[in-house]
């Protein structure tokens, strides 16, 4: 145990929310973890446009402000999304609205979008950018909003030349009626009025790549209707996927009872069947990407080969500590020259 991992601890013997205020601040201030050695080269992937180091990516949530962005890049990761930003200020729903279920290897969340606003971000993330980073923005929409929709125009324009690539989150639990946004109609219309945005902006130069983040709670239908109308649009991929409001029979943990979205470990079996869904869904025509439970290089491996071509994490960084990156990295470079593959590509999909 390294003396970052002792820190993180230290850390979750305090309330879960004070211990990630801490280590954002903590982050800030020079004090995370550091990787100097480059990557073994058969974790090189792409995902669209963007060439990563490493497939595994920190999900949004944990740096809801983008002022940490850097400084997870710096620690090993490929790949990191900022947010959920909203174009105002919001405070989130009432505390506690985080709980640990360390007996389970999961996160039961209701935060809300807590965020600070386009404005604060968009200054933070412009102090982050660096040449070979892959830094993105995960947008979404006020709860008190008239126009939804209108919301993430606003934050596509207001962010515009500053993030790797956007993500539409329309699957968070936790805002009432944003998962609404994921029926056919609606689809349409938010995927039509961003694409409008978004080539009004490019112009003649290259977009950055726009994913989309859904929920694991779809049923075939609503997977299928969901795969046609982000193909018909050119998405560029889907994120696969958010916290699921389900409960599995076995939970453990005091806090399982808890309001929200469940994340971590129960969440693996059920996203990557969503995952390997969405994949034969879009037979292989958009990039996808596995999120949900992974703690292990195992996990990550099981992501890819069920049609992943990159991973996210953040529950089990939280429950376990920032050395877990580095494990992870190792375990499926070697997972995947066992299995004679030369790269993560030639791995995505063979489940």
């Amino acid at each position: 145990m390294n003396l970052y991992d002792i820190a993180g601890t230290a850390l979750r013997r305090l309330p879960a929310e004070s211990a990630h205020q801490l280590t954002i601040l903590a982050l800030r201030a020079g004090l995370g973890p550091v990787q100097h050695a480059p990557d073994d080269p058969v974790l090189r992937t792409r995902i669209g446009p963007l060439d990563l180091a490493n497939p595994i990516g920190l999900a949004a949530g944990f740096d809801k402000n983008a002022r940490t962005g850097a400084a997870m890049m710096r620690a090993g990761f490929g790949w990191v999304e900022c947010g959920t930003v909203t174009p105002l200020p919001q405070a989130g729903n009432p505390r506690p609205r985080l709980f640990r279920l360390t007996r389970d290897g999961a996160v039961i969340n209701r935060m809300g979008f807590n965020n600070d606003g386009l404005d604060i971000f968009a200054r933070n993330l412009a102090a982050q950018r660096k040449r070979g980073w892959a830094i993105g923005a995960n947008i979404g929409a006020n709860k008190t909003s008239k126009d939804r929709i209108g919301d993430y125009v606003t934050g596509l324009k207001t962010l515009w030349g500053l993030p790797a690539w956007f993500t539409i989150n329309i699957s968070s639990p936790n805002t009432p009626g944003l998962r609404e946004l994921q029926s056919k109609d609606a689809l349409q219309e938010l995927l039509g009025r961003i694409m409008e945005g978004r080539a009004a902006l490019t112009g003649d130069q290259p977009s950055p790549p726009f994913f989309l983040k859904v929920s694991p709670d779809l049923d075939d239908t609503q997977i299928i209707q969901i795969s046609e109308t982000a193909c018909h649009y050119a998405l560029d991929g889907l994120i696969i996927s958010n916290t699921t409001i389900s409960r599995p029979d076995d939970l453990q943990s005091a806090a399982r009872g808890e309001g929200g979205g469940l994340s971590g470990k129960p969440l693996f079996t059920r996203s990557t069947e969503v995952l390997r869904a969405f994949r034969h869904a879009t037979r292989g025509r958009m990039t996808l990407i596995g999120v949900g439970g992974i703690a292990s290089g195992a996990d990550a491996y099981a992501k890819i080969r069920a049609g992943a071509n990159a991973v996210q994490l953040y529950t089990a960084l939280a429950l376990h500590g920032p050395s877990l990156v580095g494990t992870i990295k190792s375990d499926l470079a070697e997972r995947l020259r066992a299995n004679g593959f030369s790269s993560v590509d030639e791995a995505v999909g063979r489940d």
